[in-house]
């Protein structure tokens, strides 16, 4: 299997395809194989680029906290020992905050950008009603086993099932208190930007469509019927928009 030594981590990465380098970027406690249909679909037309962030996958945790700040530097690793860029970048949910950061911050790595299911700080967050009647935090109770998320890291993971356990516990932190981007600060993104959601995300649709309107030029699109899973609900629109999207920045795709 394919690694790449970054900043001392043995980290695990696919690529596919040929043609001008698309970046995707998984999300939280996820794994390559949750964007697999994106990752096939664009293979088709583009030379996808697959990293797996460290404590995600086949990449071993590292010590200490996890962070925003930490995964745009274990990107831009990633970035640099392939000499990849300007790359399109397809980020969903963490993936989505480290595309945004990316583009705003480093707009030379970037050449177009779709943020899928992202948010600006942890109020984006749907609020649930629980059975008490009292309001609670949408990120406060992920389902990691209807989509297979929790058992993929026990079979995948380096570090063992059990330590499972602790980088979810690393991410519930980092989610309370992180990201937190100024919408004024998106601003300065430069690259064509995509900015999807599912109608029944996690992520609230105000808070989606102020990403969409703090990001100069950059189109919107709501899939219908949609949860915070959209890339797995309806991937055949999702692919749809994003080849669409890309398309319509470069050459078209096949």
């Amino acid at each position: 299997m394919p690694y790449v030594d970054l900043d001392g981590i043995k980290s695990y990465y696919e690529v596919h395809g040929a043609g001008e380098p698309v970046v995707l970027l998984h999300g939280g406690f996820c794994t390559i194989e949750l964007t697999q249909s994106q990752l096939d679909h664009l293979a088709s037309s583009y030379e996808v680029h697959a990293p797996e962030r460290p404590g995600h996958g086949r990449t071993p945790d590292r010590d200490g906290p996890i962070s925003f700040e930490g995964m745009v530097t274990d990107t831009l690793a990633y970035l640099d020992a392939f000499e990849v860029g300007p790359a399109h970048v397809v980020g969903f949910s963490d993936g989505a905050i480290i595309g945004l950061l990316l583009a705003r911050d480093h707009p030379d790595r970037v050449r177009s950008l779709v943020a899928i299911s992202g948010n600006l700080d942890p109020g984006g967050f749907v609020e649930e009603t629980s059975s008490e009647g009292a309001a609670s935090d949408h990120q406060d109770a992920p389902d990691l086993d209807e989509w297979g998320i929790r058992a993929a890291y026990d079979r995948l993971s380096p570090d063992g099932p059990a330590h499972g356990d602790v980088v979810m516990e690393k991410l519930m932190a980092m989610w309370l208190s992180q990201p937190q981007i100024a919408p004024e600060s998106l601003a300065a993104v430069r690259a064509p930007t995509l900015v999807m959601a599912g109608q029944h995300d996690a992520i609230r649709t105000d808070h989606t469509l102020l990403i969409a309107a703090s990001v100069p030029g950059a189109q919107v699109a709501i899939v219908p019927g949609a949860s915070h899973m959209l890339m797995q609900e309806r991937p055949g629109l999702v692919n749809l928009l994003i080849a669409d999207f890309l398309g319509a920045t470069g050459r078209s795709p096949v």
